[in-house]
C-alpha cells in the first residue's frame, strides 16, 4: 500500500516554500523578464546592468515590481505544483516498490499541468508589471537619444500599471481568455520543466539518504533542488522566451507582435537568430536554482505538518 500523505501539509509546505523563495530570487526574475523582452537595439547587456539600470532610473523597489503579484499567487501556485507531484508519485507508488523513471516523469508531467490554473495568470500579470520600467526607458532613451540611462524622472514618467487595473482591463476587453493569455505557452514551458525536474531531483536528493536515515540532510536536500532547478530551467529556456514574448501585451518601438507560438518562434527565428531562444537562460538558472533548492528544504523539514500537530 502506498505511504498515505497529508494534503492540507503539503500544501502549506509549497506555500511557505514559495513564498520564501521568490522573496529571495525577485529581481533575478525581473532582469530575466526584460532582457528576453529585448528586441533589436538592447537596452540592457546583461543581469548586472539591468539591475544596476533599473536602481538607477526607478529606485531599489523597481527591483521588485510585480512581487505583490507573484507573492499572492505563487502560494497556490508552488502549494499545487509541489503536493500534486507527491499525489501522482503516491498514486503512481506500487506495493511500496521504487518508482520507475517512466512513472517519475508522469507523476512529473501531473504536476506541471495542474499548476498552471495559477500559474498562467500569475505570469501574465506579474510581465507586465515587470517590463513596464523596460517600455519607459526605451521611450525616454528615444526621445533623448543621447542618454544611456535615463534619469528617473524621464524612466518612470508613464503612470506605473497595476494588477487590478491590468485584470479589470483583460476581463473587461477579452474576459477570462484575457488573463490567461499564453495558456498553451505556459504548458508547453511548465510540463517538461516538471517532467526533468521532479524525477532529477528525487533520484539526486535519494544519493544523500543513508541506511539509517529516512531523509537526506537538509544540505543534500538544497543542493538537489538547485542542481536539478537549474538544469531544468536552462532546459526549457526556449520554450520560456516564447511565453514571455506572447504574453507581453504592451510591445516597445518597433518590436514584433505575435500571432501564437508557431508565428513567435518563426519571427525570433528569422529576426534575432537562434540564439534569441536562449535569451535570459543564466538569470532563469539563478531564479530558479536557489529558487528550488530553498523550497525544497523548507518542504523536507515538514513545516506544515509541524504547524498541523500543533493545533491538533
Amino acid at each position: 500500500m502506498p505511504e498515505k500523505i497529508s494534503l492540507p501539509a503539503k500544501l502549506i509546505n509549497g506555500g511557505v516554500a514559495g513564498l520564501v523563495g521568490v522573496t529571495c530570487v525577485f529581481p533575478i526574475d525581473l532582469a530575466k523578464t526584460r532582457l528576453q523582452n529585448q528586441q533589436g537595439r538592447s537596452i540592457y547587456t546583461g543581469m548586472f546592468d539591468c539591475l544596476i539600470k533599473t536602481i538607477r532610473s526607478e529606485g531599489f523597489f523597481g527591483m521588485y515590481r510585480g512581487a505583490a503579484v507573484n507573492l499572492t499567487l505563487v502560494t497556490p501556485e508552488k502549494a499545487i505544483k509541489l503536493a500534486a507531484n507527491d499525489f501522482f508519485r503516491n498514486r503512481l507508488t506500487q506495493d511500496g516498490k521504487e518508482l520507475t523513471l517512466v512513472r517519475e516523469m508522469l507523476a512529473g508531467c501531473g504536476a506541471g499541468t495542474c499548476q498552471v490554473i495559477v500559474t498562467s495568470p500569475m505570469e501574465m500579470l506579474k510581465i507586465q508589471l515587470q517590463d513596464a520600467g523596460r517600455l519607459a526607458t526605451q521611450k525616454a532613451i528615444s526621445v533623448d537619444g543621447a542618454t544611456a540611462v535615463p534619469h528617473q524622472t524621464a524612466a518612470t514618467a508613464t503612470q506605473k500599471p497595476s494588477a487590478l487595473l491590468i485584470t479589470k482591463e483583460l476581463l473587461r476587453t477579452q474576459g477570462i481568455s484575457g488573463v490567461y493569455k499564453g495558456l498553451g505557452a505556459t504548458l508547453l514551458r511548465d510540463v517538461p520543466f516538471s517532467i526533468i525536474y521532479f524525477p532529477l531531483f528525487a533520484n539526486v536528493n535519494k544519493l544523500g539518504v543513508r541506511s539509517s536515515q529516512e531523509k537526506a540532510p537538509f544540505y543534500h536536500s538544497f543542493l538537489a533542488g538547485c542542481f536539478a532547478g537549474s538544469v531544468a530551467a536552462v532546459a526549457v529556456t526556449p520554450l520560456d522566451v516564447l511565453k514571455t514574448r506572447i504574453q507581453t501585451l504592451k510591445k516597445g518601438i518597433g518590436e514584433e507582435t505575435y500571432n501564437g507560438i508557431t508565428d513567435c518562434a518563426r519571427k525570433i527565428w528569422v529576426n534575432e537568430g537562434p540564439s534569441a531562444f536562449m535569451k535570459g537562460a543564466v538569470c532563469r538558472a539563478l531564479v530558479i536554482a536557489p529558487l528550488f533548492g530553498i523550497a525544497q528544504v523548507v518542504y523536507f523539514i515538514g513545516i506544515g505538518e509541524y504547524i498541523l500537530g500543533y493545533f491538533n
